[in-house]
C-alpha cells in the first residue's frame, strides 16, 4: 500500500512535534498552521508549506487537526473551507481534545456536508515531551474499515492506538484520562505545598515521595520539575483546565465535586497570570499562604 500523503493541521505544542514524527516517519506532509513560524520551521525539514487550510486539505489522503479547542476547529473545518476541499474518500482525524458534545455536532455536520469523506475521532494522551518522542497514545474511534489507511500516521505520533468504539467514544476515553491526569497533578502539586504550610524541608518531602509505590513515571518527571521550580510549559495550565472543564460540560452539575473544585481552584491560579506555564505551577499558587503566586 502506497504511504498515504498526511495534511497536519495545527501546528502548536502538541501539533508541531505530531507533524516532525509524520515527516521523519517517510510519509509525504503538507503543514498549515494559523501563526506562519512552525510551519517554515517544518518546511526547513522538508515539509510542504499550505496557504490556507484548504490548500493543505485538498490532496490529502489523510488531514490530521490538532487545534486548540472548537472554536479553533470550526473555524478551520468549515469557515476556511478544510472540509469542502478534502478529496473524496479521505479520512479526517480529528486529534484535539474538544470533548464529546461538539466532537457529536462536528460528526454531524461532516455526514451531513461531507458523507464522501471519513471522520475519525482520536485525541491522544500524552504531553510535550511524549509527542516529540513519538510516546503518544492515541484513542481512535470510528469505522474499522480504515484503520490500515491511517496506521501509518498513528504509528509516527504515538507508541499505542487504543480503538474504542463508533466517533464520539475516543473524545469520552480521552475527558476519563484527562480526569485522572488532573487529580494527579492537583495531588502532586497540594502534596508539596502542604509540606511546606507543615514547615518541613521540600527536599526531604521530595526525596520521600520520589520513593513511594504510587508515584507513576509521569508523576515523577513532574515532580522532579516541581522540585527544580521549573514550570515551562509542557501541559499549559490554561488547557489543563478547558480539559477538566470538559470534562464537567458532561455531567449534571453536584456530580464530581471534587472536579469542580479543583477547577475553581485552577481558575484561581490563571486568574493571577499564571496560566501559560505548566499546569504543576499550581504548587507555586497552593505554597503561598493565601494561595497566590
Amino acid at each position: 500500500m502506497a504511504q498515504p500523503r498526511v495534511a497536519m493541521i495545527g501546528l502548536g505544542g502538541m501539533g508541531a512535534p505530531m507533524a516532525g514524527n509524520v515527516l521523519r516517519a517517510g510519509l509525504p506532509t503538507v503543514v498549515w498552521n494559523r501563526h506562519p513560524e512552525p510551519a517554515r520551521r517544518l518546511g526547513d525539514q522538508g515539509a510542504e508549506v499550505a496557504a490556507s487550510p484548504a490548500d493543505a486539505a485538498g490532496g490529502a489522503d489523510v488531514v490530521v487537526t490538532m487545534v486548540t479547542d472548537a472554536d479553533a476547529l470550526g473555524s478551520i473545518a468549515f469557515d476556511q473551507g478544510m472540509l469542502a476541499a478534502m478529496a473524496e474518500g479521505a479520512v479526517w482525524a480529528q486529534m484535539s481534545t474538544i470533548g464529546v458534545t461538539d466532537t457529536e455536532r462536528f460528526a454531524r455536520q461532516v455526514t451531513a456536508e461531507r458523507p464522501d469523506i471519513v471522520l475519525l475521532d482520536a485525541p491522544v494522551a500524552g504531553s510535550r515531551g511524549p509527542a516529540e518522542q513519538g510516546k503518544l497514545v492515541v484513542f481512535a474511534s470510528g469505522p474499522a474499515e480504515v484503520r490500515d489507511r491511517v496506521a501509518p500516521v498513528f504509528d509516527a505520533v504515538g507508541q499505542q492506538t487504543v480503538w474504542v468504539g463508533p466517533v464520539g467514544a475516543g473524545s469520552r476515553l480521552k475527558l476519563v484520562n484527562n480526569l485522572l491526569l488532573a487529580f494527579v497533578a492537583e495531588g502532586l502539586a497540594a502534596s508539596v505545598a502542604l509540606g511546606d504550610a507543615l514547615a518541613l524541608d521540600r527536599e526531604t518531602v521530595l526525596g520521600a515521595l520520589r520513593g513511594s509505590p504510587l508515584l507513576s513515571p509521569w508523576a515523577g518527571e513532574k515532580l522532579d520539575r516541581i522540585g527544580r521550580d521549573d514550570y515551562t510549559t509542557q501541559y499549559p495550565l490554561t488547557l489543563a483546565l478547558k480539559d477538566v472543564n470538559l470534562v464537567l460540560r458532561e455531567v449534571e452539575e453536584g456530580r464530581f465535586l471534587a472536579a469542580e473544585c479543583l477547577a475553581a481552584e485552577w481558575q484561581r491560579v490563571v486568574g493571577q497570570g499564571l496560566g501559560a506555564a505548566d499546569l504543576t505551577v499550581v504548587t507555586r499558587a497552593l505554597s503561598q499562604p493565601t494561595g497566590r503566586a
